[in-house]
């Protein structure tokens, strides 16, 4: 690939502005920035005193998922009945009490699936309903006849409210969209006065809140308040939508926070909003709106949604119970909430997802490794001293904001091993999943080992296969090489002195008897390497058992000096003798 492959970028050229500072050379782009303006030059942002930033995150607001209606009208292909009721099942099971369906009007199929649940039994007591329409009273009609028969109802009404869609879309002064929207608000109280058996309450949304201006979201609001005779046994919602963000998530936030302090009959409103992530903050306009004095958020699971999407409430929720706050909705098993999703909406949830993805709790890299690998082991050692299940003890392990365990993932997916792993990973997975533990001086050299390999393969390496490479590598030259033992017996004829006797094939030669004297079994045992002609000095032995019982393998490793050069071999026996004396043997063939 050459420059010449990028040939249609405009790289920015000219002076390096004036007012820079000497340490940044970027030059001013070719791209047409000019045409935009900021957010701080189309909305008037009066806030006074802001109260948000010093506020803090300490209980979940009602969350209410809009996977159904909002989510569902972005896709290429939208939901079926069957589709929506695996996905009204799924929230539902999850523990939402507030969920989106349906726009009624808009379609057979989502006016079909309204009087499936109204039909069906498939609402519990407990959740309430929420339906979408526009501000037309033919449309107000239809989203009533849809929801007779439900328990509990929340009615959606929604109209644009911003200059720019009142003038280009609705062409419509301030005092006509008013008008507009007491004409609708003034219909539906009146449609659902005539059901007073009904349980049947208000959501009004100001769409594109974010450019409205304040005066007249409050004017708005607050006279939407007062037709509905809102009351705290029976609170309307004043949901403020970021529809398109246009500004960073502190700006949001002061919008709320004016609407919290200047909204009528305050007790008497749930204060909603409903985040986009046109500009990639769409968690974060949340979060902030919620510290501003928001009580509520609408959004999809994952984020699906037009656009670049709804604000994730995955994401959202989680992030609280990393803060030690109850989310109040059950992600005990994100696989099955991310693959029912999936499913459902025919689109994959990014490997990266935060929470969800596949890859989020996995760490290629050797530093990140080694820290996880200790962190792990501190904490299960702090959940013995406390007498408490792991997953019931404080959760400090590093790269890991929460415990895998937590979500239903296990730790075997936490550690993977590229080219870019280190030594600490690749011994975590030798002893997590073959009972093997590397003596430290030895993990530098079997990651040597492993760094090439995976170099030469490209790919990562499965805990098998990082096996096979120790056996090929370590434990295989202990059983054949250019030195083979083919008997061995040993015997204590004195304190503190052994005898081996042993048959020795060296460079396929035949078998020869030895006999060594030493101070224990492997010194016997370098004594009769060196009769035949091999110099061996061990520098470094350890050994464990890998399972538990009495006929459990032990593992011995070695450290050897062969020659002039130092050399790692291990063996692997139900008898430690003889694993001690394979690795002693591995060492020499590694070294021949």
């Amino acid at each position: 690939m050459t420059s010449g492959d990028f040939a249609t970028l405009r790289t920015p050229a000219g002076p390096v502005p004036a007012d820079a500072p000497h340490w940044n050379r970027q030059r001013h782009s070719a791209m047409p920035s000019h045409r935009y303006s900021s957010a701080h030059d189309r909305v008037a942002l009066p806030l006074t005193g802001r109260r948000w930033p010093e506020a803090r995150l300490e209980r979940a607001p009602l969350w209410v998922p809009v996977d159904l209606r909002d989510g569902n009208q972005s896709l290429a292909e939208p939901m079926d009945t069957v589709r929506k009721r695996r996905m009204f099942d799924l929230l539902v099971a999850m523990g939402f009490k507030e969920i989106e369906v349906a726009y009624p009007s808009a379609s057979r199929t989502d006016f079909d699936f309204v009087r499936h649940l109204a039909t069906s039994g498939a609402v519990p007591d407990d959740v309430t309903v929420s339906v979408f329409t526009p501000a037309k009273r033919d449309l107000i009609d239809r989203t009533f006849e849809a929801i007779e028969g439900l328990p509990h109802t929340l009615v959606h009404l929604y109209t644009p409210t911003a200059p720019t869609w009142r003038d280009v879309v609705l062409h419509r002064s301030r005092a006509e969209v008013l008008d507009l929207i007491h004409d609708a608000a003034t219909h539906m109280d009146r449609l659902a006065a005539a059901r007073p058996g009904a349980d049947i309450r208000f959501e009004f949304s100001p769409e594109v809140f974010i450019l409205t201006e304040p005066d007249f979201v409050l004017e708005i609001c607050n006279s939407v308040t007062e037709l509905w005779d809102a009351s705290p046994d029976r609170p309307v919602v004043h949901n403020l939508p970021a529809t398109v963000e246009i500004a960073t998530p502190n700006v949001y936030a002061d919008q709320i926070e004016y609407a919290h302090r200047n909204l009528d009959r305050r007790d008497s409103v749930i204060l909603s909003v409903h985040p986009h992530n046109d500009r990639g903050t769409g968690v974060a306009c949340a979060e902030l709106a919620v510290l501003a004095g928001a009580q509520r958020v609408e959004g999809c699971l994952f984020g699906n949604g037009e656009r670049t999407g709804n604000v994730d409430l995955v994401t959202l929720a989680l992030n609280l119970h990393a803060q030690g706050v109850d989310p109040m909705i059950d992600f005990s098993d994100i696989d099955t909430v991310r693959d029912t999703v999936s499913e459902c909406i025919k689109l994959p949830v990014h490997p990266r997802h935060p929470y969800g993805g596949d890859l989020v709790y996995t760490a290629f890299s050797g530093t990140h490794q080694d820290a996880i690998s200790k962190g792990l082991a501190h904490h299960a050692e702090q959940a013995t001293q406390l007498g408490v299940d792991e997953g019931q003890a404080p959760w400090a392990v590093p790269y890991l904001p929460i415990d895998p365990k937590d979500v239903g993932r296990t730790y075997e997916a936490v550690i993977r091993v590229n080219s870019q792993s280190g030594k600490g990973g690749i011994a975590h997975l030798l002893h997590a999943h073959h009972g093997l533990d590397l003596p430290q001086a030895m993990r530098a050299d079997f990651s040597a080992v492993v760094q090439q390999a995976t170099d030469a393969a490209g790919t990562e390496f499965s805990p098998q296969q990082l096996f096979e490479q120790f056996r090929t590598t370590y434990l295989e030259p202990g059983i054949r090489g250019r030195t083979v033992l083919t008997s061995l017996t040993t015997e204590e004829v004195a304190v503190d002195k052994h005898r081996v006797t042993c048959e020795l094939a060296v460079d396929g030669g035949e078998p020869a008897e030895y006999e060594g004297l030493g101070n224990g079994p492997l010194s016997a045992f370098t004594s009769v390497l060196a009769q035949a002609g091999i110099q061996v000095d061990i520098r470094g032995y350890t050994e464990h058992a890998t399972a538990t019982g009495p006929d459990s393998p032990a593992v011995a490793y070695v450290q050897c000096r062969v020659g002039d050069a130092l050399w790692w071999g291990a063996g692997q026996d139900t008898s430690v003798l003889t694993a001690s004396v394979k690795a002693v043997l591995a060492a020499v063939n590694r070294a021949h």
